[in-house]
């Protein structure tokens, strides 16, 4: 019989006969760091040096990013913007041999961006550029159709819902129908106004704000967490619900049953991109036949892994078995 470690280890050595295919809102982010020296005099707020320049694709974009660190392939269905971000961005997905032929260009928007500006590792201000106007029918028929007709290629489906147009309740539903008929796992990171959407999903993947967010209601202890995640369960029917709770851990919700996971994270530098880290994993993780308690621990310990660098970034196999055998148990 297999050690806890050892299935953890045998699940991971499956990551790479998997397919996953990703839908929801392609953001690019923008990093520029440098120094301050003193404060205008132009306004009370802090001059920066600008010293340095980066960009990483986010939000869905960054969920398939985990997924091809982790050895699975990924295809990403979403929109970006006929524009110099939206170049930008390809170029970076192309990079990483990312399947970019489900994405849609759209000449009337424009790519989302969010950038950051950060003087000696503290980020000073956030500016985005985006459009959160929803798409045209025409837009959503076309993803639609070319999901449709390709599903079969894919081991599951990861909705992540930034909410900047892309997911919307006519695209959720049709997603959820098609991978009923085609026993395909379905999984939600979601935004904390459309929850609504999410009924009948495989798995939901919410951080504790959304979660209250979405319930109407707040917790001040873990019962009333509890409380929380069961309240979801009922609304939504997912097979599961995993509750990320920051640095208490996580908490996985499923009928008659509800399990406590603490935390991996030795320190926390910035948990931009947990819950890509946390989505990405747990459904691969069910693809290669891990239970629910299985694939939310090896969530935990990437999420745990990823909040000590910075900006969204992802966690490998390779730190994923280190972590597992540094564990005492």
């Amino acid at each position: 019989m297999l050690t806890k470690k050892n299935k953890l280890k045998k699940i991971i050595s499956k990551f790479s006969d998997k397919k996953i295919l990703v839908v929801g809102d392609l953001i690019l982010d923008r990093h520029i760091s440098g120094s301050v020296n003193r404060i205008s005099p132009e306004a009370p707020v802090p001059v920066v040096w600008a010293k340095k320049e980066t960009f990483k694709a986010g939000g869905a974009a960054n969920v398939g990013l985990n997924l091809i660190d982790l050895g699975a392939e990924a295809a990403l269905c979403g929109v970006v913007g006929q524009d110099t971000f939206g170049k930008q961005l390809y170029s970076l997905l192309n990079k990483k041999k990312l399947n970019t032929k489900y994405i849609f260009k759209d000449k009337t928007r424009r790519t989302t961006l969010k950038t950051r500006i950060i003087a000696h590792h503290q980020q000073v201000v956030r500016l985005d550029w985006e459009s959160t106007d929803n798409f045209s029918k025409k837009t959503i028929a076309g993803i639609i159709n070319k999901i449709k007709n390709n599903l079969a290629k894919f081991d599951a489906v990861i909705i992540e819902d930034y909410g900047k147009g892309m997911i919307n309740p006519l695209l959720v539903k049709e997603l959820v129908n098609l991978c009923a008929q085609k026993n395909k796992i379905i999984t939600v990171d979601p935004k904390e106004n459309h929850f609504q959407y999410y009924q009948g999903v495989t798995a939901l993947t919410p951080n504790i704000a959304e979660a209250q967010t979405a319930a109407g209601q707040k917790a001040k202890n873990k019962n009333e967490i509890k409380c929380i995640g069961k309240k979801l369960l009922k609304d939504l029917s997912p097979k599961s619900l995993l509750l990320t709770l920051g640095e208490d851990g996580m908490m996985l919700f499923e009928k008659e049953k509800i399990q406590h996971i603490p935390t991996a994270a030795l320190e926390v530098y910035d948990v931009t991109g947990a819950g890509d880290t946390v989505v990405s994993l747990f459904t691969l993780a069910l693809t290669c036949g891990a239970t629910s308690i299985e694939a939310a621990q090896l969530a935990n310990l990437a999420a745990g892994s990823v909040v000590g660098k910075l900006g969204a970034t992802t966690t490998t196999k390779k730190e994923l078995r280190k972590i597992i055998n540094e564990k005492r148990n």
